[in-house]
């Protein structure tokens, strides 16, 4: 059984196909021919990637194959090709499955834009940069995606473009990026200047060669190569992936429609560093310093992330900084060398994630476009299907045992136990409690969102009273509808949320001993391990490995992970801990909110200028670079232009001026020169004799 290269060609090219009719035909199609068309590309794309990972679980090689050659220089080459493994094919899945229910659900919510074609243009031409991306097989195409999707997030961040936080939130993401893509830039020509090529394949397979090699970056002090490429390469992870300090564009990212915020949260733009260092597996593994490193930003993201969200009121920000903590996690996993733990909880993460953006969509349309959760409560029985689908998310979220973000994020946690145990250091020390109370932190935001938005007091019955003139108008520019009542959202929104909170429930207790701990469904018959040949761990790094004896399936593991644990009492009974207390503050006692906001008034004021990182970053870096673009023009336009280039203009101007009053054409002015140079001359002359 081959994998068939027609095949990857059209899981590529089908969005690709569908993002050009819907932009540059869509007023000829019309809506529903824009839709069909997007959706039926991306459909192709999912269904064929669905076949191809079927292939590779029932034995087929793997693919890796050059399809086109781009350009020859010298001895360097530059192909579009394609490497399609196990990793790669979970990926393909994931980002086709769902894209495609954000491709329906963007039908029912983008129902009255006036963009309409061009949205299903832009998220079906996102799509399509993001399986360049996963399905790259070398350096160059790896890049091309990256800046590919970054491009796109752009526009579907702005699409809204009249609104001044939407360009603002457009440009912010985009520079960010920018950081980040520098670096990840100087790791690629790092890999071309030591291995000479910038295939996968070869640059893997020789690895190993560079493991003693230094550089001198400074002036004495000398840098292991591999140290050098792999932190090069994870900066451009920070700013894709927005760990701190790159962070502060995905928050602000909000301002784009619902569904782009799904699609960039959820499976696709954010990932794609997790994605990256996973799959750069075998240069990681050469540089402990590199994971230390790794491991400490995530720990920090993680943790520091989550808090702010605790003191969030707008329904989408709340769960952006959840994307920005579970981010963390993934980076945390990648730094303890459980590459294959932060894919897995990158694949569990897409459906709950997805499905609570979307949920938090459905509520903004149930709910006439309002975002406020202040403004919100009692929805439950007005949207039941959101409710109980936005609960699952929830529970899958704070890593309730046997559903799908329990298994993923537990082993995350578990990983970071064991390589705390082994090392012995500050920072795995470190790495292992920021995971441990981020599940504190994670359950308490979570269920304040659930209690805030769907139980409780109807805010929303007094909110035209309470509603300012800010809030006139909705976010597609219509008029503000606060005095209907909120509804369920059509069909078309709850189907996708249905489908999500499927995976949200089974998809953890059915894969995780076959994709992360190398037995069957039930824990019972080892088999070859999932990621075998697509991620390598060095034997003293391999935690994973060890917790795969301490699994005997699904079940026993649920059962072990609500066992009390050490001092702490282990994830599941921390995120108890924070469904208490989110349950006491927001149900059983809501006068509380209000007085640990002023108990608490200088942590709150921390968390809500987010540790000010914007204002460093707005006011700091960026106000820097301006405050220096002002004094350079200042230079220029006072120094340069005014004294160096106009100033001797008016030199040799002036000099000129005083030479011509000498050359008056009268004869007496000539003669009386004469005399004067003569009486000179004469003076002189005695002078001399004398």
């Amino acid at each position: 059984m081959a994998i068939s290269k027609t095949h990857l060609l059209l899981i590529v090219l089908a969005p690709l196909l569908g993002a050009v009719l819907a932009g540059l035909f869509g007023r000829k199609l019309g809506r529903v021919g824009a839709h069909s068309a997007t959706i039926l590309g991306v459909a192709a794309s999912c269904a064929l990637s669905c076949w191809v990972l079927w292939q590779l679980l029932q034995g087929a090689v793997p693919f890796n194959e050059n399809v086109y050659t781009w350009f020859q220089v010298g001895g360097i080459q530059a192909h579009v090709g394609f490497m399609v493994d196990k990793l790669t094919a979970m990926m393909m899945v994931v980002v086709t499955f769902v894209s495609l229910l954000v491709h329906v659900y963007t039908i029912g919510y983008m129902a009255d834009d006036d963009g309409y074609q061009r949205f299903f243009s832009y998220i079906s031409l996102f799509t399509f940069s993001m399986l360049m991306l996963v399905m790259s097989n070398n350096f160059l195409q790896l890049f091309f995606g990256w800046e590919a999707v970054g491009l796109v997030s752009y526009l579907l961040i702005g699409f809204w473009f009249k609104r001044p936080t939407a360009i603002f939130a457009n440009l912010k993401a985009f520079l960010v990026n920018r950081v980040g893509d520098f670096g990840f830039i100087l790791g690629i020509a790092g890999v071309l200047y030591w291995f000479g090529t910038l295939d996968y394949s070869i640059v893997f397979a020789n690895a190993p060669t560079i493991a003693g090699e230094t550089v001198s970056v400074f002036a004495g002090h000398e840098w292991a190569v591999p140290t050098l490429i792999c932190l090069c390469l994870f900066v451009g992870a920070m700013g894709k992936s927005a760990q701190v300090p790159l962070h502060v564009w995905l928050p602000d990212s909000m301002e784009g429609p619902t569904p782009i915020s799904a699609l960039i949260h959820a499976a696709t733009m954010v990932t794609a560093g997790i994605f990256m260092v996973a799959r750069m597996s075998p240069l990681f593994e050469l540089s402990e310093t590199a994971l230390n490193f790794v491991l400490f930003i995530g720990a920090t993201t993680a943790f520091f992330t989550g808090l702010i969200g605790i003191v969030q009121n707008d329904i989408k920000r709340v769960v952006a900084y959840s994307t920005l903590s579970q981010l963390g996690y993934m980076t945390v996993a990648l730094g303890v060398s459980a590459y294959s733990a932060a894919v897995y909880h990158l694949m569990t993460h897409a459906f709950f994630k997805a499905l609570l953006f979307l949920g938090a969509g459905s509520v903004i349309i149930g709910m006439h476009h309002e975002q406020d959760m202040r403004r919100m409560g009692g929805l439950r029985k007005r949207m039941p299907i959101t409710h109980i689908t936005m609960w699952i998310g929830t529970l899958a979220l704070v890593g309730t045992p046997l559903l799908s973000g329990f298994y993923s994020k537990d082993s995350i946690i578990e990983a970071a136990a064991e390589r705390a145990h082994e090392a012995h250091n500050w920072i795995t020390a470190y790495g292992y409690m920021a995971v441990l109370l981020g599940a504190f932190v994670t359950s308490f935001y979570s269920f304040r969102l659930l209690y805030m938005t769907f139980f409780g007091e109807a805010r929303w019955k007094h909110a035209d009273a309470q509603h300012d003139a800010a809030h006139a108008h909705d976010d597609h520019g219509h008029d503000d509808h606060h005095g209907h009542e909120p509804h369920e959202s059509p069909w078309v929104v709850t189907l996708p949320l249905v489908l999500l909170a499927i995976p949200s429930v089974v998809v953890g207790f059915l894969t995780v001993g076959p994709m992360l701990f190398g037995t069957d469904m039930l824990g019972h018959a080892k088999q070859l391990p999932f990621f075998l040949g697509s991620i390598e761990v060095l034997p003293a790094h391999d935690v994973i490995g060890k917790l795969a004896g301490e699994f005997h399936g699904p079940l026993q593991m649920a059962w072990h992970g609500m066992a009390w644990h050490g001092w702490v009492g282990g994830p599941f009974w921390l995120a108890f801990g924070g469904f208490l207390l989110a349950t006491l503050m927001y149900v059983w006692k809501p006068g509380l909110p209000a007085k640990a906001a002023r108990i608490f008034a200088w942590p709150r004021l921390i968390l809500e200028n987010k540790y000010w990182a914007d204002d460093l970053w707005i006011g700091g870096f960026a106000g820097t670079g301006v405050r220096l673009g002002r004094i350079s023009r200042g230079v220029d336009e006072k120094v340069v232009d005014g004294a160096m280039v106009n100033g001797s203009a008016r030199l040799v101007d002036l000099f000129a001026g005083l030479l011509r009053k000498t050359q008056s054409g009268y004869l007496y002015h000539y003669a009386f020169a004469m005399i004067l140079g003569l009486i000179a001359l004469l003076a002189v002359g005695i002078r001399f004799w004398q």
